[in-house]
């Protein structure tokens, strides 16, 4: 891979680039497998067209809206080789954004600033003829807005909790869930060696797709995601059957978002400037805690993934969906396809309206075929 250098400069003011269209990408949100793959699949179709030229904005947005911008030419020497890299070569944030700019007041505290309109006015002066911005749902939410305010934008959908909604899947998803099955593997040798009960926690947020996938492929007894409160008596019931004599084993796959009937999901609110989510995480320790006070006297552990569901090489399919996902994003460009989002219709990709894909949340509904699959496999749910 060549190293990425800065644009040295961002405006129209020379002959050869005023002949040039420009599309700038940016990735934003949580980072995720396969983000490299998109940027490079939007850079190689867009160099068989002789009038086009790929930017790439540092932090989303934040280097179009940073004092000096942070703006970098992707070409194909630059981007050749990532397509298994974790990561993105153009950074990520999940902080402020050109709607909610956090500026830091004379005083030591902290307001939040509308900067969209400032960022249009740039990205016109930049000669910027479309943004293709890849993220889940609050930076297509952030697409929309835009797309409203007369910015030509295209939106790719990413995230590892699969929760946007008009896609089958979304890229990182199933590396995601690949680590995680890898987990369940690994734990209940040692589980079985221990006579243990061993609880998984996995990331989705208020979506149980990494959670109930990683459950039906690693053979998890009990599976506890935030679409259905869990009663901790039924849990408690269906682990006590794994055990014989005090001999005996089982895994629990809980998802981070995941809330007993009557309780509340665990969370830490951010003190960093700019993050609006809430952290989610802890509920496999509260949820060993729960167990014993119900009167579950067998040996238990818990285990977080965290972070390592994000990182690392993607799986095959992520490349390729990933690298699907960019060159449909740019022929969407080229369509001039503005306002849309791109999406997968197994076993096609299209095009579908941003603001339908982020209308809802792409939830577990009970009746859907993996519910079906799990309780079939008797896989408890806690319901």
């Amino acid at each position: 891979m060549a190293e990425i250098s800065p644009l040295p400069t961002v405006g129209r003011n020379d002959g050869k680039e005023n002949i040039m269209k420009r599309v700038l990408i940016t990735t934003g949100g949580g980072d995720c497998p396969g983000l490299n793959a998109v940027i490079r699949a939007i850079v190689k179709r867009a160099s068989q067209e002789k009038d086009w030229e790929v930017l790439g904005s540092i932090q989303a947005f934040n280097g179009v809206l940073w004092e000096p911008q942070e703006i970098v030419r992707l070409t194909p020497e630059v981007v050749r080789g990532i397509h298994f890299r974790g990561g993105t070569i153009i950074e990520t944030t999940n902080k402020g954004g050109p709607f909610a700019w956090p500026v830091k007041k004379n005083d030591g505290t902290w307001e939040i600033v509308d900067r969209s309109d400032e960022m249009i006015r740039r990205l016109e002066y930049m000669g910027v003829d479309c943004v293709i911005n890849i993220g889940g749902d609050g930076s297509q939410r952030i697409s929309q807005k835009l797309y409203e305010k007369g910015l030509n934008i295209i939106g790719v959908p990413k995230t590892i909790d699969n929760d946007l909604s008009m896609t089958d899947c979304t890229f990182g998803f199933q590396t995601a869930v690949q680590i995680a099955t890898e987990a369940v593997d690994k734990l209940v040798t040692t589980a079985a060696s221990h006579n243990r009960v061993f609880v998984l926690e996995v990331m989705g947020r208020d979506a149980g797709w990494i959670a109930l996938n990683a459950a039906i492929a690693g053979g998890a007894e009990v599976c506890l995601i935030p679409e259905f409160p869990y009663d901790i008596n039924i849990v408690k019931a269906r682990l006590e059957e794994r055990f014989v004599n005090d001999r005996g084993h089982a895994i629990v796959v809980i998802s981070e978002g995941a809330k007993p009937k009557d309780g509340q999901q665990i969370f830490t609110k951010s003190n960093e400037p700019g993050y609006e989510n809430v952290k989610l995480g802890g509920i496999g320790l509260k949820f060993i805690e729960q167990m014993k006070a119900a009167g579950f006297e067998h040996d238990m552990r818990e285990t977080t993934l965290g972070h390592l569901q994000r990182g690392g090489v993607p799986i095959a399919y992520d490349r390729v969906l990933a690298s699907q996902f960019g060159v449909k994003a740019f022929e969407m460009v080229l369509n001039k396809e503005y306002g849309h989002m791109v999406a997968y219709r197994h076993p096609n990709v299209i095009s579908v309206p941003i603001k339908d894909a982020v209308a809802k949340m792409n939830f577990v509904e009970p009746d859907c075929d993996l519910i079906r699959t799990a309780k079939g496999l008797n896989i408890c749910l806690g319901i």
